[in-house]
């Protein structure tokens, strides 16, 4: 059971909520108007679709994802809904700051599912510190992150003018590389050799399933979705699509191959058929053909499932990173894959439009300086994180939901260990 804080949540954590959020409607006052599209029609929504299927993928593909742990299903769905909540509106701000127009942010959908993707790095970062962190460091994660992120973003599209257009290494590598810094930043000796709680259970990790089936089908969505429209957008589209079934099938083959009894483990079904999709992003709308499509998902598939057989033990055993959901296998190397492969696509001249293909030097850049950015950054966060005074559980109460949380059964639970028959009084445990 959860011991007792000397920090108290339930002020510190409320005070700043509610300050950040009339900050943010300040400064939506202040900068944020409509952006009028003259003339007015039905074609002005194309984008609504693809923003919806992106919106669920943040709210509940990257939330049911993170269940598996057996006693943080609460905070896995609940804590992914804050920071979502929470990030979309603070990206909007961030992201507008770049290309205010009038001392002004003009907003539409396109505008909307940016923001979604800027919110998606810190949902990918939440991964590597699920289960360790509480709902005040994430608060402060999100607003560290989105505004670094946005500046990286600047860099990467607007300088180095790079094509990232399912963002392989703008928001995926950079979301795995900044929650692996600040995962290791944040370290918790006690924790090397695992922790009760850290594990998964039969129905959590059917949970989990759910949300890499959300992922699954609407990934094609997060690819194409700022892609141009028309031809470039149906071909992100298609690209993805086989990206993500011959990474499925790899994914399965290669979990049963390395399995010393020739079972299927559902940590790398339920993260390594998805890498397809993050591997495939930054050269989604390029004219790779479907069968460079599906070369990119099958090693991707490859790459993720060894990185959990082998990489994740050594990442925690030897580098000291904590990697809770193995972020780096789903997000990390498959991210820098999905660079290489525009470099490599860029180099070949492969073509992005009739007459313009992307530069290989520059795709270059764009990766180094996401992952260079995102470790630097990673590990500031970490650093802010660390101070006392935001209030992070202790160890032994590290992967447990009832810290934050009103569990079911566990006021009963709690009366039962610390009542004493002859005494009416009960235990008051307030986190």
């Amino acid at each position: 059971m959860p011991s007792v804080f000397a920090t108290n949540m339930r002020f510190k954590f409320s005070f700043l909520a509610i300050f950040l959020e009339v900050l943010i409607i300040i400064l939506f006052g202040i900068f944020v108007r409509y952006k009028e599209n003259k003339p007015i029609s039905k074609d002005n929504l194309f984008l609504y679709p693809f923003f919806q299927d992106v919106h669920v993928m943040i709210f509940v593909g990257f939330g049911f994802l993170m269940t598996f742990l057996k006693k943080y299903g609460f905070s896995s769905v609940g804590i992914n809904m804050l920071i979502a909540a929470f990030g979309l509106q603070w990206g909007i701000l961030m992201q507008g700051f770049w290309h205010m127009k009038a001392k002004k942010i003009n907003i539409d959908v396109q505008s909307m599912i940016n923001a979604d993707f800027s919110t998606a790095t810190v949902l990918i970062s939440f991964g590597a510190v699920l289960g360790k962190t509480s709902p005040i460091q994430m608060l402060i994660m999100t607003i560290l992150e989105i505004t670094i992120f946005s500046c990286n973003e600047h860099l990467v599209v607007d300088v180095f003018k790079a094509t990232d257009t399912g963002a392989s290494m703008t928001i995926h590598a950079f979301g795995a590389y900044f929650g692996l810094a600040a995962a290791r930043v944040l370290y918790r000796p006690s924790l090397k050799e695992g922790h009760k709680n850290e594990g998964s259970a039969y129905h959590s990790d059917i949970f989990a399933m759910i949300g890499t089936l959300f992922l699954w089908l609407f990934w094609p969505s997060f690819n194409s979705a700022i892609a141009n429209p028309e031809d470039l957008q149906q071909r992100a589209i298609i690209n993805t699509y086989f990206s993500l079934a011959a990474c499925t099938l790899t994914a399965f083959a290669f979990s049963s191959l390395l399995e010393h009894r020739g079972k299927l483990d559902m940590v790398h079904i339920q993260n390594a058929t998805l890498a397809g999709g993050v591997a495939v992003g930054s050269c989604a709308d390029m004219d790779i053909y479907p069968f460079g499509a599906m070369i990119i998902g099958s090693v991707a598939g490859l790459v993720s499932v060894v990185g959990f057989k082998f990489l994740t033990p050594f990442f925690s055993s030897k580098l000291k990173i904590q990697d809770t959901c193995g972020v780096h296998n789903l997000h990390g190397l498959p991210g820098v894959l999905g660079g290489l492969a525009s470099i490599i696509a860029a180099a070949a001249r492969v073509k992005l439009r009739d007459s313009a293909s992307p530069s290989a030097p520059m795709q270059a850049a764009a990766l180094g300086c996401s992952i260079g950015i995102a470790l630097v950054g990673g590990a500031l966060a970490g650093l802010i994180l660390n101070l006392p005074f935001l209030g992070q559980a202790p160890d032994e109460n590290c992967f447990d939901d009832s810290v934050y949380w009103e569990v079911p059964g566990e006021e009963a639970e709690l009366a039962g260990q610390f009542s004493d028959p002859g005494d009416h009084r009960t235990l008051n445990v307030n986190v």
